[in-house]
């Protein structure tokens, strides 16, 4: 999935807070800027996934690089407010096409195969790119900007965005697929979608309608969506690992070491979801509760020098559970799916999982007034060891996969 590795060897993805910053943004600019980001992604999320239930899914993945080229290529060139607005504009829509569109290729084009089973173990191999590419880029921006400050910095993360999309014009195109029931009217009482029968000449507003039905009114897809995004949704705790290492007083050239422990959780955990696919409820839902209790147990414990590695490496693990149980929820909600509008149902997970990462950013705001960033993390893995206990009702049950449509 060598899509996937080069799609997030972004070197700005490191810098652009400091972009901002060295260009006279404060930071209330910086806020609002992150603000559009957020905006824009979550308005787009949803309709960029029935379109790329409508075109070539092929075609968006290309798009969606093009489109984040583009915002990065702006941000270089005009480094402003507006310019920053704009690039932000711009990869939240690239963001959004691509968002949902790469798991229904690929499902897709296993369901081609019959080798639908084979699922989570690729996606757990993208996803592993996927971080491997983001730390490389990350590590990449320090001796770029030394070499050619943000300029060349600009200029890589262009050129990386346009490899994405060159790779993704190489994918496959598989027809889409979908379980004999998605080409029949169901009755409502079955709790199953109503799709129309010509579903692959359905218009967009059709396919949006569909995707959505079937994401509210099939009771296992809604669970699956719903258990999906909220697993996802808690991996936005890595947004404060920072902050965790500098409040337990690690120097700050030893604080990139303590968040490459949490990365190498969540690569070993992605690369494990091809095991653990066909593990049970139960399993899962015991993995989860470890998950919160390492998080929780890892932020306290941490300190200076050898209790700091403790702590983070306690971390690793739970973070590495949790990508696991998020990568696997996501595989049974793909299996569930019946409907032809597949891009359009992911989307919907991804879209909640915005929610549950929003909820997360407010509270953490809100509780940085009285408490500390070290009992802040702990407090959050609460709610992943709460989460545990709809584990055995919401995971859909793996199955052998839709059948394949025109």
């Amino acid at each position: 999935m060598a899509y996937s590795g080069v799609g997030e060897l972004i070197p700005l993805y490191a810098l652009y807070a400091l972009l901002f910053a060295d260009h006279g943004l404060d930071t209330a600019e910086i806020s609002s800027l992150l603000f559009i980001w957020s905006v824009t992604a979550f308005v787009f999320e949803v309709p960029s996934g029935a379109w790329a239930d409508t075109v070539s899914r092929r075609g968006l993945l290309v798009l969606g690089a093009l489109v984040t080229a583009s915002g990065f290529a702006v941000w270089t060139v005009f480094p402003s407010y507006a310019g920053f607005a704009l690039g932000f504009v711009l990869w939240g829509i690239g963001g959004s096409l691509q968002s949902g569109t790469f798991q229904a290729l690929l499902y897709d084009e296993l369901a081609a195969r019959s080798a639908t089973r084979e699922y989570p173990r690729i996606i757990g191999f993208a996803n592993s790119a996927a971080e491997t590419g983001a730390l490389l880029g990350i590590l990449a921006a320090a001796p770029l900007f030394a070499w050619g400050g943000y300029g060349l910095v600009g200029a890589s993360s262009v050129a990386v965005a346009l490899c994405a999309a060159l790779l993704a014009a190489s994918l496959p195109s598989a027809p889409k697929a979908a379980s004999v029931a998605a080409v029949a009217e169901i009755d409502d009482d079955e709790d199953e979608p109503d799709v129309a029968t010509d579903a692959p000449s359905s218009t967009y507003l059709t396919m949006l309608r569909s995707g959505v039905t079937e994401a509210l009114r099939h009771k296992t897809v809604r669970r699956g969506v719903l258990l999906s995004s909220l697993l996802f949704g808690f991996t936005a705790i890595d947004e404060y690992f920072g902050l965790l290492a500098e409040d337990n007083g690690a120097a700050t050239g030893f604080i990139p070491i303590l968040i490459g422990l949490t990365v190498a959780g969540s690569l070993v955990g992605s690369a494990l979801a091809g095991r653990t696919a066909s593990m049970k409820a139960s399993t899962m839902a015991r993995g989860v509760v470890v998950a919160g209790i390492a998080l929780a147990g890892g932020a306290l414990i941490g300190g200076p020098g050898i209790l700091g590695v403790i702590g983070f490496a306690a971390i690793g693990v739970g973070y590495g559970i949790i990508t696991n149980a998020t990568i696997v929820s996501e595989a049974r909600l793909q299996d569930a799916i019946e409907g032809p509008a597949r891009a359009t149902v992911t989307s919907a997970s991804s879209l909640m999982a915005e929610v549950v990462s929003l909820a997360i950013f407010a509270a953490v705001a809100l509780g940085s007034v009285w408490l500390s960033t070290p009992v802040l993390v702990a407090l959050l893995g609460i709610p992943v060891v709460l989460a545990a206990a709809l584990v055995p009702k919401w995971l859909p049950r793996q199955s052998h996969g839709p059948t394949v449509t025109g």
